[in-house]
């Protein structure tokens, strides 16, 4: 009896030890992620994140002010981790040091120059930027109107809108190709400083108010863009009109197209399913954070009026060298929004979109979004994207979308 109750008792040992749960390798809890942009003048690029370990995965949360964004594709090999971004092509190669400490380096496979940065994450630290508090802040709260790259033949408007709490801020621009999405940071002084991090976006945005009130900053994007923006206190400073800036050219009189969708099949405007049906096309890239937006409201849009004859294209241009590697990247889109409309293959560049539809007067925005009405006519093309960051606009961008599409829908 004792041999065989100690057979049975090690095989049980051997069962629960192969079952047991494996302890995350890192610390639960909060974490302070930084991407070196310069060392030599020591420009960083934080982000907070939480850590958390649960069914014996490691998942992350990564916070840019009201936006949280879910990371689940996590393996550790002996001391490294690896760690891919959701939909966007970029991913975090860490060696561990202990369970509080990771060091490597952040990669945005998208870019083939300038796309490898620096990466350094410590736990425990819940801090943003290393701010000093002071007794008495400059006001940045409300609406600015601001200029980038003054003086430049490249400069442009924007609207800047902050949101200012004691030493907390945050805030985002709008400009006439897409909003810069979530930032977060803090005022100190006459100083304040902003960052976003998604995977896609790595934006640090420096100001300083001026003895006149004006705000005198930086931007920097990644470690491949710099530039100066100015800003003035202003909350009737409007930008162009988004539904201007697009157009379809004199001598066509519609728009027509032959690509591969994901599947590899060709699909073409003028097909039987399109045929007296709404349609919206969507001019966008996997790798786009305003394109991100907008898919996952397109796909609401398209569910809420699919019945009464709303049909939506994806017509992505990607920065990819071929069909598979494309394919990999929309489908990461597509699926984390569950859009149940055609994506097709259109290019593998963005510059490609001015080729890939002549008869519009040129593409300057991802995303772009055409609306056809149900004798094939092109009703309005809207360039860019006011996403959720940008709060008042965002709501009533949507409202008007949505009218619109009703009024599509409705006529004969």
């Amino acid at each position: 009896m004792t041999k065989y109750f100690l057979f049975g008792f090690f095989i049980f040992i051997l069962f629960s030890c192969g079952n047991e749960k494996r302890p995350s390798p890192l610390k639960e809890g909060k974490w302070r992620g930084v991407l070196t942009l310069n060392d030599s003048t020591g420009l960083i690029l934080p982000f907070n994140f939480d850590l958390s370990f649960q069914n014996d995965s490691t998942a992350i949360t990564i916070h840019n002010a009201e936006e949280n964004i879910s990371v689940t594709e996590i393996s550790f090999d002996k001391d490294s981790v690896f760690i891919r971004m959701p939909i966007f092509d970029s991913e975090f190669r860490c060696k561990l040091a202990g369970d509080s400490l990771m060091t490597g380096n952040w990669i945005n496979h998208s870019r083939k120059e300038k796309n490898i940065i620096p990466f350094a994450a410590i736990y425990g630290e819940t801090n943003r930027f290393d701010c000093p508090e002071f007794d008495e802040n400059f006001s940045f709260e409300g609406k600015w109107k601001c200029l980038f790259s003054p003086n430049e033949p490249d400069s442009s408007f924007a609207i800047g809108v902050f949101k200012q709490s004691k030493h907390g801020a945050t805030g985002t621009f709008l400009t006439e190709t897409g909003d810069y999405r979530y930032l977060e940071g803090c005022v100190f002084g006459k100083y304040m400083l902003l960052s976003c991090f998604d995977g896609s976006h790595a934006f640090v945005f420096h100001g300083e108010i001026m003895e006149d009130t004006t705000i005198w900053g930086e931007f920097y994007s990644g470690i491949h863009h710099h530039e100066t923006w100015l800003g003035w206190k202003n909350d009737e400073f409007k930008l162009r009109n988004a539904d201007s800036l697009t157009f379809v050219k004199q001598g066509f009189s519609k728009i027509d197209f032959t690509f591969s969708s994901i599947e590899n099949k060709k699909v073409s405007l003028s097909d039987e399913k399109y045929k007296n049906k709404v349609v919206l096309l969507q001019i966008m890239g996997s790798w786009c954070p305003n394109c991100m937006d907008e898919t996952e409201f397109l796909s609401e849009l398209h569910k809420k009026y699919s019945s009464q004859g709303l049909e939506v294209i994806a017509l992505a241009f990607e920065k990819a060298d071929e069909f598979e590697k494309a394919k990999r990247n929309v489908l990461r889109m597509k699926n984390k929004f569950n859009a149940d409309y055609e994506f097709l293959i259109t290019g593998f560049q963005p510059k490609d979109a001015d080729k890939a539809l002549p008869a519009l007067n040129h593409i300057m925005s991802f995303p772009t979004t055409i609306f056809i009405d149900k004798k094939g006519n092109v009703r309005k093309i809207h360039t860019g994207y006011s996403g959720p960051a940008t709060g008042a606009e965002y709501d009533k961008f949507t409202k008007e979308i949505n009218g619109f599409v009703e009024i599509l829908l409705g006529e004969k």
